[in-house]
């Protein structure tokens, strides 16, 4: 006899692969002791996670230099990286609201 999956079996699974999703980024985070998130360097759709308001994720950056968006850089050098939209025209250890590039 055939088995069938339950919706709650399918929500499971979806629930189980982004947990999965969600700790896998959290942990190369933590094994990136090295690096720094950089906001205001990323090109559209190149940032790395949490590209702030109207994103969700990696790849989903609005513009190029967005504010709210980042990438990992090497420790140091993100305040020394040129940031067109950024108020000092580097980037940002913070996210900024963008000035027009």
């Amino acid at each position: 006899m055939p088995t069938r999956s339950t919706p709650y079996a399918v929500s499971a699974a979806i629930l189980a692969a982004a947990l999965s999703a969600a700790l896998t980024n959290t942990a190369s985070a933590a094994d990136a002791p090295d690096k720094e998130k950089c906001f205001g360097i990323a090109q559209k759709g190149k940032n790395d996670c949490a590209a702030g308001p109207g994103t969700t994720c990696a790849g989903t950056s609005k513009i190029n230099f967005q504010g709210s968006a980042w990438k990992y850089v090497p420790k140091g050098t993100c305040e020394k990286t040129a940031s067109p939209t950024s108020p000092t025209g580097k980037g940002q250890l913070q996210p900024f609201k963008e000035t027009k590039a």
